[in-house]
């Protein structure tokens, strides 16, 4: 299994990352990327540190840990150039806190992430066919996550992914050692988003795509 958003005490997290990962890796995960919640006031003194712990951890060899950020309610016109400084800092991933519909997410926050090329859009909510569109064509994959209220629309983004062709990933959110899932109860809830059992694991193989490009 591989989990490309989590978060550590940097953010909002409740475990420190070396912990996570071994959480993770208890639960059955072989790579996760701690993402945690940036925005300008954060992201250059939570990122080297992210850095650091991840390539430490790796280097165990039990689990990869890949450092990244999750942009969380930015303006929209902040997105991209957040981006940018994220990966010029050594970010491996780049999720966007999409429009979740339990959170007063600014609208825009979709398209202004998609068009930005962002690696992932979590838990878009409501998102349009339109900026589904778009994510298929530029590569965003949108998020099937096993998280609470997050979760609440997966069956409408699993329903516009499969009409516009565009790649999902499959991912915890996770914030707590509960959070790691784990592979059986997260197919069932892909299966409970209306994913079937060949687009299930066609989500799961995006995650190790992406994992692979990232660390090509």
């Amino acid at each position: 299994m591989i989990d490309l958003h989590t978060h550590s005490i940097f953010s909002d997290g409740e475990l420190i990352p070396a912990e996570s990962a071994q959480r993770a890796y208890t639960a059955g995960y072989e790579t996760i990327a701690i993402t945690d919640h940036a925005d300008y006031s954060n992201i250059d003194f939570m990122l080297p540190r992210i850095i650091d712990a991840c390539a430490r951890i790796s280097r165990q060899g039990r689990i990869r840990v890949l450092p990244g950020v999750e942009l969380t309610h930015v303006d929209p016109s902040d997105i991209e150039p957040l981006t940018l400084q994220a990966r010029a800092l050594g970010a491996k991933i780049v999720v966007v806190h999409g429009e979740t519909i339990v959170e007063p997410v600014l609208p825009g926050t979709n398209l202004a992430a998609i068009r930005a090329g962002v690696d992932i859009l979590a838990h878009p909510g409501l998102i349009t066919k339109e900026e589904t569109i778009l994510a298929a064509q530029k590569g965003v994959f949108l998020e099937i996550t096993t998280r609470r209220g997050h979760s609440f629309t997966n069956g409408h983004v699993a329903s516009l992914a499969r009409i516009c062709g565009a790649p999902l990933v499959i991912n915890n959110d996770a914030h707590a050692p509960g959070d790691y899932v784990g592979r059986f109860l997260a197919l069932r809830i892909a299966r409970g988003s209306g994913l079937s059992d060949e687009e299930t694991a066609s989500a799961l193989e995006n995650s190790r795509k992406l994992v692979q490009r990232i660390c090509a």
